[in-house]
This record gives structure tokens, sequence and C-alpha cells, in this order.
């Protein structure tokens, strides 16, 4: 059924694209004005095959595109080294947040557009998401950025990007299509995109995605968070408040209701609209999600000014709710950082800054226990415990448990410092040979039920997975006493399609939570 609906969805978007391709395709009986022209990475001697920028340096600038107008760019496509060791830079590259792209259209000391690229291509965390849309598509596995937004500007159109990390930016190639045409009509607005965030949102007054100054039309919004708190982040309703009201004039339902959702988020990409990521795929405290939505068939038309808001209300478990109930529309405190899309007349008002690579990292919100530390005491039955080095894990590597062929079981300690309310959190590795395992904390099953307690027997958590990906698992909140205290794995078996019943143990966590009256307990 899983199958059959994936397929369903896969076609039904597939419709959808080609219809609208088909629009375009339309478009081309009708010969129009302007010539073709391109600014690209290609090798300058136009003989060799350097056709990129080899190296952009940790805070150098490199300019892509320094156009002479009248034009219209009409796609960007690009490509970067990735961040993990390969090949090409045994050290790895610079990470999609850590390279900002900025766009100055006529001479503005201002840009128009400014956001760290991964960020504007729909994926936020500096990561890399396959992404499938009509105006931005990347392909699978974040190799290659397409955007096809149009941008026209008159006398200059200048396109930089900036590496702000401490890496090099490695073989960044890039392909910019354009046409040039004087006879472009002089009322075509600017297309302009900003960044924003919040670590976390404040109480008492909504997450602002735009507060622009002009005439235009909104058109996109791309939007990354990390859950702090437990249970459905997105109850807050979306608001538009246009040309000067008191009080928005368009107040939506829902977050996932603005992403055109319904009853929660879930992974899919559309032609409008879309989650890209979205794990772990449950509602724990560290769950981190990506959307974006699209307004080209719905422009949210403004004259005078429009501001974005969004309400940061959802669900909020017992333990964080001064009646100690589960509350469903509370306003929380999430981490958030988005990006605004629109077009205007005239140069941009800037709403907000971006801030320094740094500040636009997520802070941490752990304790974190790393691998060599819990393998130092750890003791095994039946089976081999090591420490595996690797890009995917933090620290210096993993905790990897090879188990042998009868009841095997591993058991690690860990120390607590002091007395506090934190979330327990073990960062687990998933893979095609890895097993099925219980977990106990001191000799009790977890992780605990929704109502704090313990579980009359441990549920099984199935590390299988097709591809390597690293995830957290929550076993609860609770307060642990000052010392030590011991976690034990006891195998369970395995997924049918798995090779091994290995375990990979990355880091254990204990993550801060915030109390009754919504301060962080430290």
């Amino acid at each position: 059924m899983l199958k059959k609906k994936m397929m369903f969805l896969i076609a039904a978007t597939g419709l959808v694209v080609t219809m609208a391709a088909a629009q375009d395709l339309d478009g081309l009986m009708k010969l129009k004005p302007g010539r073709s022209r391109a600014v690209t990475s290609t090798d300058p001697s136009f003989t060799g095959n350097a056709d990129r920028l080899k190296y952009i340096a940790p805070g150098e600038t490199k300019v892509l595109a320094d156009i002479k107008g009248p034009g219209v760019i009409r796609h960007i496509w690009l490509t970067f080294n990735e961040a993990r060791p390969n090949w090409l830079e045994s050290g790895g590259s610079a990470s999609p947040d850590e390279i900002v792209i900025r766009m100055y259209w006529d001479g503005a000391k201002e840009p128009a557009v400014e956001s760290p690229l991964g960020d504007f291509f729909g994926a936020g965390f500096g990561r890399r998401f396959e992404l499938v849309s009509v105006p931005v598509q990347v392909e699978t596995g974040g190799d290659g950025y397409n955007c096809f937004w149009q941008m026209p500007f008159f006398k200059r159109g200048l396109i930089t990007v900036t590496n702000e990390g401490a890496r090099n930016v490695r073989s960044f190639y890039y392909h910019i299509d354009y046409t040039e045409d004087p006879g472009l009509p002089r009322d075509l607005a600017y297309f302009c995109a900003q960044y924003n965030q919040a670590f976390p949102e404040k109480l008492g007054r909504d997450y602002t995605i735009a507060a622009i100054e002009g005439e235009g039309h909104y058109v996109g919004t791309v939007m990354s968070v990390r859950a702090r708190s437990p249970m459905w982040f997105g109850e807050g309703d979306a608001r538009f408040t246009i040309d000067g009201e008191t009080k928005p004039s368009i107040q939506g339902t829902g977050t996932e209701d603005y992403f055109i959702m319904a009853w929660g988020m879930s992974l899919g990409q559309y032609p409008y609209f879309g989650c890209v990521y979205w794990s772990p795929e449950g509602e724990i405290p560290g769950t981190e999600y990506c959307m974006y939505r699209w307004h080209i068939a719905d422009p949210v038309r403004f004259t005078k000014s429009l501001r974005f808001d969004i309400e940061h209300t959802g669900w909020i478990s017992a333990d964080e709710t001064e009646s100690g109930k589960i509350e469903g529309h509370v306003e929380r405190e999430d981490d958030i950082a988005t990006v605004a899309y629109w077009y205007q007349k005239g140069q941009p008002k800037r709403f907000t800054t971006l801030p320094a690579l740094a500040d636009r990292r997520f802070p941490n919100l752990d304790v974190i226990i790393e691998g060599k530390t819990l393998l130092a005491a750890a003791r095994k039955t039946r089976g081999v415990a090591e420490l595996q080095k690797g890009f995917d894990w933090t620290g210096e590597g993993q905790l990897f448990f090879k188990p042998g062929a009868d009841k095997p079981a591993l058991e690690v300690d860990f120390d607590v410092a002091k007395e506090e309310y934190r979330g327990l959190v073990l960062r687990m590795t998933y893979a095609d040979d890895y097993g099925a395992y219980r977990v106990l904390l001191d000799g009790k099953p977890v992780p605990l039920n929704e109502d704090g307690t313990n579980p009359t027997v441990s549920p099984v958590l199935d590390f299988y997975s097709r591809d390597l990906a690293i995830k957290d698992v929550y076993l609860g909140s609770m307060k642990l006493v000052p010392g030590k205290h011991t976690l034990r794995f006891v195998a369970a078996g395995r997924n049918p399609l798995a090779k091994g019943a290995s375990l990979g143990l990355d880091s254990l966590r204990l993550r801060q939570r915030w109390d009754k009256k919504r301060k962080l307990l430290t």
C-alpha cells in the first residue's frame, strides 16, 4: 500500500511539473527579442578542462557575474565539492551554510538577495538535500543547484559568493544564463530574497519572516526549524499584514497548513511546496525540519508594504506546562531560520542583516559524552567493541559493536555531574548491516512512556537503514542523580533486510529542557 501511495504521489507530482513545462513549451512558438548570453566558470583558455574556481579561500569573495544591462537572468546552475573528506580535498570543503550568496541590481550598495547558499536553495542546517520544484531544483545528493527565478536588471547585475568558513570552497563550478534585452520594460520588479533567524523564538511576539516596504509580490518561503521541546511545533498561524493594516487581513490555520500539508508534516516534494528533511521522524527535542512554499500561482500582492509573521505555537508536554497537563496551543521557543522571496519595484529596504556564521549555527543544547569516552569502560558479551572513525560521527568516532553469534549485549557507563532535568538522547548509527536492540537504563526499560514512567518491556529499536544515517533516539526526560549510570543494549534480532546485527553509538547526550515557567533548565 505504501509503495502504491508513493508511486501515485510521484506520478501526480510529475503530472503537475509536466503541465507547467507544457506551458513553458507553448511560449517557445512566439519569438521574442533579445540575445542569449551566459557567464560561466569555463577555462578562460577555452582549451583546457579547468572549468571552475579551484578554490574560494576562507574569507574570500568571488564575483560570479557582473553583467551590463538591460537584461534578465533566467537560470543559475552551480556546484561545489562536498564537506566530507574526498578525493578532491582530504580535509573536506566548506559546507552550504558557510557560503553566502548575494545579488545586487543596478549599482545598489546593499544586496537585494542575501542568504546562506544552502538555505537559498531550500536546505538549512548546512546540509545537502534533493529538491524538486518549479523555481528551484537540486539534484539528488545535493550536487547540482538550479534556480529558475527570473531576475531583471537595467544597468548592472552583480552576483557574488563569500566563503565564511574555515575551509576552502573547493571546485566551484557555475553557469548563469541571461538575455540581453534593450527593450526591457521599465516597470519590471526586482527579485529579492532575505535570510532571517531566531535562536530561539522570542516569547510574546510572532516570528517575522519578512517586513517589506514598497510595491510588489511575495513569492516564497524556505523554513528550517529545530524543535527544543517534545511534541508538535507547528500550530502557529501565518499572518500577512498588507499596506499598513492594523491587523493581518490574511491569517492561516497552522504551520503545516501554510506549507499546504495537513494533519502534521510529511516528507515530500511538489512543484510549489514540500518538506525535504524531517529527522528524526518523531516529535522529540532536537527534531529538525526543512520546508518550502512557493507563491507562484498565488503571489501575495502589496502596494505599500507587507509584513509576514508566523506564530510559534504548538503542543507542549506536561513537564513543560504550569498545569502539568499536555496543552495543544501554547507558545513555544524553538530555533527557526527562514528565507523570504519577493519581487518589488525599486531597491528593497533591508529588514534585517545576515548574522555572522557562528551566530547562524544552532546553539549547542547538550552535555555530550562521546563514543571514545563510552568505549573506555564498555563491557560486552560475545562480540567486539572498538572506536570507528569517520566524517559522519562527532568527536573522534563512534563506539562500534560487532556482536557474536549468541545473545550479545553491550554495556556502557556515563557519569552525571549534578542533578538536572534533561532529555536523555542517544545519537545512533543506522545502516544496512545494523541490528535491532532493546535498551535498559540502570536496569529499567527505556524509552520512557509518554507519562514519564518506564515501560514493562523495552521497545525494540531497529537500526537497519538502506543508507547510512545518524539519528537521535530520545529515551525520555528525567532527573538523574549525580554519579555513575549504566546503559545496556541487548540484541533483539534484526530486520529481514539487514546484512548484520552491528550497533553504532556515536554519543550520549543530556539535552537541555525548558521548565514550567518557560525558562531553560541549566
